[in-house]
């Protein structure tokens, strides 16, 4: 049996020790690709979030089959516990009303501010950079399911084709094909939030789908 494998036998078993090396093993990568997310996650909503995502591998570890890599599977579990975390805490906020976001606010990541170039960048290019992480995020909103599942697995959780496959259960001629058109989405999405920002629209309205 392999060593994984092996561990998640012995975490259904019960064993303590065995939480624990799991714990050792995976908790940073969830961290960091739940702190990718979104560029409004504090290192505390990141860590509040993995800990909501483990607790739900220790519910729900006989669930998991192992059609693809535990990490994966962490993966897919601590983006939905992201997503739930952050409309529970804009809930929290509409008494009060929404603040618009700010195109020209500092990245917190970076802390430089977003000035977006032109002509519009590639749609892979638009994601690696990371003076435009928040307009990719803002975007992301409203890409809509599946694509924004595949394209955080993709570029925020580092996924390969191959392994997006198993995931998503498609064949990788799907996958490569879904991507595409899902990056597209995006340009398009992120097209219009360029626009608006350059002609001076507040950008609070949400953007049609």
């Amino acid at each position: 049996m392999a060593p994984e494998a092996e561990l998640l036998a012995r975490c259904r078993r019960g064993e303590a020790e065995a939480w624990d090396e799991l714990f050792d093993l995976h908790y940073a990568a969830a961290g960091r690709f739940v702190f990718q997310l979104a560029p409004d996650f504090t290192r505390e909503d990141a860590e509040e979030i993995c800990q909501e995502a483990f607790l739900s591998v220790i519910r729900n570890l006989d669930s998991f089959h192992g059609d693809s890599q535990f990490q994966t599977w962490l993966f897919r579990i601590a983006a939905n516990k992201a997503r739930d975390y952050r409309e529970r805490r804009n809930a929290a906020k509409r008494g009060g009303g929404q603040a618009p976001l700010s195109l020209s606010a500092e990245d917190p990541e970076s802390g430089l501010t977003l000035d977006p170039p032109a002509p519009l960048p590639g749609p892979d290019e638009l994601l690696m950079n990371t003076e435009q992480l928040t307009l990719v995020h803002q975007a992301l909103d409203h890409v809509g399911e599946p694509c924004r599942e595949i394209i955080e697995l993709r570029y925020f959780g580092d996924l390969s084709y191959e392994e997006l496959s198993q995931t998503l259960a498609l064949n990788p001629k799907t996958v490569s094909s879904r991507l595409s058109k899902c990056l597209d989405r995006l340009e398009e999405i992120a097209g219009r939030i360029f626009s608006r920002e350059k002609s001076g629209f507040s950008p609070s309205n949400k953007i049609a789908g």
